[in-house]
């Protein structure tokens, strides 16, 4: 049986670390892990609702219970 591995334990040759296959899934691998990070933060904050933000269209200027102080 064959072994992959060379005498100092290294997998792949020192000319593969500085190709630009490398490169791009390197890269693949920082954008996919920051994706990643901002999911799992982003499922933990609590839900923003636009509409909690804006105002009411039926909500009334005036209040029209026959209680003045009832302000809902």
């Amino acid at each position: 049986m064959t072994s992959l591995l060379s005498p100092a334990g290294i997998l792949l040759p020192e000319s593969f670390l500085h190709s630009h296959l490398y490169a791009v899934l390197a890269a693949f691998v920082a954008v996919n892990t920051v994706m990643y990070v901002a999911l799992a933060i982003a499922k933990t904050l609590p839900k923003i609702y636009p509409a909690d933000f804006l105002p009411r269209r039926y909500q009334r200027a005036e209040s029209r219970s026959i209680h003045p102080d009832d302000r809902r």
